[in-house]
This record gives structure tokens, sequence and C-alpha cells, in this order.
């Protein structure tokens, strides 16, 4: 699988890591209160539907998290400890709310990056699954996950494996909280946790015109239901 992404004002070929790097901090609990204002901000100015993920206003959300900068430095260790002292500072963290994800992929608008998460929702028996790497990632207050954009992912039922699906209005239970960083994929320290090959097609990255995602030499999609590959035909690509 490859990636063509914009590096600065050129299109630049790499292929898509399959490495997930994944592990769990001891991030305090987030207060009621903060908890209970992202729920308002959710249900009311977002409105999110089951398989929308939406960004919420961190700032304010500051201002109610006593812990805000120890979440980042226990972090910051945890990224340090794995050979990535530096990359945090090169992206501003965002934070995220998703109700049930379906099987998609990040890697045409985010292919020059990838995504740090770090997940402040208590456990409610959710697992983020990467089927293109046979990796699943229990989700619990304070797990950190680090994959490509390019790599198909949902949010599954750790006791069925079949994807989660959350009807009616958010509740705390349905809903996760999350930091996340865009990393930049040109980083040396990124390149080389996720051991990424750049420049593989560059032939191909002359030719277009826009970032895309390619499978077996035609741009992939994602089954929503299933998380397989899907040519440009929509058959089946592996």
């Amino acid at each position: 699988m490859r990636s063509f992404f914009w590096s600065g004002e050129t299109l630049r070929s790499r292929d898509v890591s399959a490495v997930v790097l994944s592990g769990r901090v001891a991030v305090p609990a987030l207060p009621a209160r903060l908890v209970a204002d992202c729920e308002r901000e959710i249900a009311g100015q977002l409105d999110l539907a089951p398989g929308e993920v939406e960004a919420l206003a961190l700032a304010r959300a500051r201002a109610r998290w006593p812990a805000y900068r120890q979440c980042l430095q226990m972090l910051s260790d945890w990224l340090h400890a794995r050979g990535l002292p530096t990359v945090l500072a090169a992206s501003d963290p965002a934070l995220m709310a998703c109700r049930s994800v379906r099987y998609h992929h990040d890697g045409t608008l985010y292919g020059g990056a990838a995504f740090c998460n770090l997940f402040l929702s208590e456990d409610c028996g959710l697992d983020l699954h990467f089927p293109g790497v046979n990796c699943r990632v229990p989700l619990s207050r304070g797990t950190v996950v680090i994959f490509d954009t390019g790599q198909a992912h949902a949010l599954v039922e750790r006791s069925s494996g079949k994807l989660y699906r959350a009807d009616g209005r958010p509740t705390p239970a349905q809903t996760q909280l999350f930091l996340s960083w865009e990393l930049p994929i040109e980083h040396a320290e990124v390149q080389r946790a996720l051991q990424l090959a750049f420049d593989v097609d560059p032939l191909t990255a002359s030719r277009l015109d826009q970032a895309q995602l390619w499978l077996k030499g035609a741009p992939a999609r994602v089954c929503p239901e299933s998380g397989r590959w899907l040519g440009d035909d929509g058959l089946s690509a592996g």
C-alpha cells in the first residue's frame, strides 16, 4: 500500500506502516464537571452522530482540567522511552470526541501525518481495531496509540469483535474523549518508530495532482462495515 501525500507544495510517496504503537499511562480521571461540560457540547453544539469524530473546545476544557499538564508530561515521558523525545512539540493537541466509529482510513486528508491519541474516558468494553495488521487495542483511561493514518481502523466491541453501535442520545459511557496529535510523518523520530520508507514511487507521485492512498496500483477505499480494502471498482482488493 502506498500513500501519496503533500510535502510542502510537492507530492511525495511512501509506504503505509504496519506498526501500531500502544501502551498505557496513569493519567488521572477527568473531573466530573469537565465530562459534563463535554457532554453538553457534544449533545448541543456538535450534535455528534454515530460514526462521527469531532473536535471540542480545548481551551475551555483546560480551565476545568487541573491535571492537563500532568497528562501531557506523562505522555511525553512515554514517548521519550520509545525513542520519540521531541516529536510532541512539533504538533498541537486537539481534544476530540467520538461515538461509534465505522471502518475508515485518514490517509487521504492526513497522509503527511501519523496520529497519536491519548484516550481519557473510562473503559466501556471497546477496542480500537486495525484489521489490516490484525491488531486490537483495548481502550481505557490512559491508553496511548500511535498509528499511520493510512491504516484502516474502527471501534469494535471487545466481547463480540463487532462494530460498536451507539444509538440515541450520547452518554458518558458511549462517548470516547481523547487528546490527539498529528505527528509529522517526515519527522525523523516518526520515520524510525513506524519503520517507514519514503519515495517508493516517485514517478506516480509526479503525475498526481492530489493526495491519495493506493493499493495494488489503484486508489483504495475501505468497506465501512468489514474493514476490507476495496479497489476502485468497489470489489475486495485484499
